[in-house]
């Protein structure tokens, strides 16, 4: 399984290299849509959603999303940036406040749309996030990305190998607060070698602010990876898909990702709206 899981992600890493330094925009604007659409459908499985009313979730979550780029692509920086706010502030909102005190209450909602609802927050600003970073700068969504990836491999050894205090057993029975603390860890070498290697490491107060930052993307990767285990508990499954051998679906891949990213696109967003 994990030389599998292994194949699958080195294969899926050289594949996303190649468009997010090689699609024009365009290209990569397609490439979304598909992640997104990928997404509702994944979601709405797990939502309880079945037959046309599926089909109707996710042909709605695709058109929304087509409907923003289309936005983007009809006006001016300025306009398209506080839309996205929008849809960024209700991401952090629902990360910061909601998903926390769901995960505590162990609320299991009873309405398929209603988690519907929760799955546009969800994905929706997840695409925006790969469209606005990738517009700015490639490096800075890969940067992003793979500090994720490195503290979701830091953790996994670590937890492996040192892991005896379960981080939250009722949800997912293989995380420990040993294994958070090796993604930390993890995250701060890479985020020196990084900043050691751009040069940013000369710069003293964005150094430290780096480091800091990389921690709180652990908190929000952990958060996003606790929930879409708790969502999967409630479905009664183990894995969203079988899209990717040896991951299971989309979603199971970028249940990080939908945590961090929307941080960093309100970042951006902020800063060019200053």
């Amino acid at each position: 399984m994990l030389k599998q899981r292994i194949i699958t992600a080195s294969i899926l890493f050289v594949l996303f290299l190649a468009a997010l330094f090689g699609l024009p925009a365009l290209g990569w604007q397609v490439l979304v849509l598909v992640v997104v659409w990928q997404g509702a459908v994944e979601w709405a499985r797990l939502s309880g959603l079945i037959g046309r009313a599926a089909m109707a979730y996710w042909l709605l979550t695709l058109a929304m999303m087509v409907g923003m780029v289309w936005f983007d692509n009809s006006v001016t920086l300025q306009q398209q940036a506080q839309v996205h706010l929008v849809w960024y502030m209700l991401a952090v909102l629902l990360w910061v406040f909601v998903v926390p005190a769901w995960l505590i209450a162990g609320w299991r909602p009873q309405g398929a749309w209603l988690m519907g609802v929760v799955g546009w927050l969800v994905l929706l600003p997840t695409g925006l996030a790969m469209l606005d970073l990738r517009a700015f700068n490639p490096w800075m969504l890969l940067f992003v990305m793979t500090v994720v990836m490195v503290a979701d491999i830091s953790a996994y050894f670590v937890g492996k190998r040192f892991g005896k205090n379960k981080l939250a057993p009722a949800i997912s029975p293989g995380k420990t607060w040993e294994g958070v603390i090796g993604a930390m860890i993890g995250v701060s070498v890479y985020v020196i070698v990084v900043a050691w290697a751009s040069g940013i490491y000369k710069q003293y107060p964005v150094f430290p602010a780096l480091i800091i930052a990389g921690w709180w993307w652990v908190a929000l990767a952990v958060i996003g990876d606790l929930f879409e285990s708790a969502i999967k508990r409630q479905a009664g499954v183990k894995d969203s898909g079988a899209l990717l051998p040896g991951h299971g679906g989309l979603l199971d891949r970028i249940d990080a990702l939908t945590s961090t990213l929307p941080f960093a696109g309100i970042a951006l967003i902020l800063q060019r709206l200053e």
